[in-house]
């Protein structure tokens, strides 16, 4: 099964010329499905992989973008050691961490990050600075960890990619395990990527009736680069599945946003409808710009449906509290929102 596949679009040098992280394979923008993915370049970092959801980095609330990618529309702002410790998302990321990993306890924090309490990101190292690694992106709303980059937790003689199709889902699933809980409950389905410059693998964790993946990895060198997307199974009949496609497959990154009957009233047009026309290389604003509708009230429609089933996922004990007002909430959702529907399907935008 197909998720956020190919990372996601270029990354733009832009940002105060902040690089995505090498081991970031890219998850946005899915999902937000991603995450993925576009073939990677070692050298310019800005394609990214393929991924499933995206909506491999949001997750609010069943999405989750590889976080990497959003970031690039705001400002990340750096965070000391000792502001992270203050910090309640990232005093709370740690204590997963330190929960899940006792030994990265004893591992400094040698990059942190905020950006405007979208995303607070953290990387910690063994000391000496040439040993294991580990990176965490947590959703500065809801305070879940969407994304999760461990380096070099293997000996050097023997990269991850070169032990079998079986080995490496048990370093997956141990990783899934530790950070988020019990694996055995989905279905995983492993593929190597079609990448020239690294041999790379993407597994999808799938529940069972479900149509998008729950977390998508890939395994990169010495690395594992895990994305919770949160997949859900079918509500009905009307809901479109992969609104974008990369490489002629399907890219799921965008289904929890765009599938959404107050955007299609506002188009004037169905969901299959809206995934033809995307599928002619065209972005939602695009589409809306056609319709003589605003990116504006594109963006409003989206973010308020977001944050309504963010909150219903509150009260519902789904997902933790915030203590962000609604304005708060429209407003970090917005840079999001606007990732989604500004793509385009590289498949047909060629």
């Amino acid at each position: 099964m197909s998720i956020e596949r190919k990372v996601r679009e270029h990354l733009h040098e832009t940002a105060e010329t902040i690089e995505c992280p090498p081991a970031i394979s890219k998850r946005i923008k899915q999902s937000y499905s991603h995450y993925l993915q576009q073939k990677r370049s070692e050298k310019t970092m800005k394609k990214r992989l393929i991924g499933g959801i995206v909506a491999a980095a949001f997750l609010i609330p069943t999405a989750a973008f590889a976080a990497p990618a959003v970031i690039e529309l705001l400002t990340r702002t750096p965070m000391t050691a000792e502001q992270v410790t203050v910090d309640e998302i990232g005093n709370a990321t740690l204590e997963k961490l330190y929960s899940a990993f006792p030994e990265t306890k004893s591992f400094e924090i040698i990059d942190a990050s905020n950006v405007q309490g979208v995303q607070t990101s953290i990387t910690l190292q063994e000391n000496g600075g040439t040993g294991k690694k580990i990176t965490l992106h947590t959703n500065g709303t809801t305070g879940a960890i969407e994304h999760v980059i461990q380096e070099n937790w293997e000996p050097k003689d023997k990269p991850l990619t070169a032990l079998t199709d079986q080995e490496i889902k048990a370093k997956v699933d141990h990783l899934i395990e530790k950070m988020y809980g019990n694996s055995n409950a989905y279905e995983v389905a492993i593929e190597q990527m079609e990448n020239p410059d690294q041999k790379t693998f993407m597994l999808n964790y799938t529940k069972k009736g479900s149509t998008a993946p729950f977390y998508q990895v890939f395994v990169q060198g010495d690395s594992i680069s895990a994305s919770l997307i949160g997949g859900e199974t079918t509500p009905s009949n009307t809901k479109v599945e992969g609104f974008f496609t990369t490489n002629g497959k399907p890219d799921y990154f965008g289904d929890a946003f765009l599938n959404d009957e107050k955007l299609f009233s506002l188009l004037n047009m169905s969901g299959t409808e809206l995934k033809q026309e995307l599928a002619k290389g065209k972005s939602v604003v695009e589409v809306a710009a056609s319709k003589n509708v605003s990116r504006q009230q594109v963006i409003d429609v989206i973010a308020k449906s977001q944050v309504d089933i963010q909150m219903q996922g509150e009260k519902n004990g789904e997902v933790p509290k915030s203590n962000a007002s609604n304005a708060q909430m429209l407003k970090a959702i917005e840079p999001k929102v606007l990732q989604v529907i500004e793509y385009k399907s590289e498949a047909t935008a060629k």
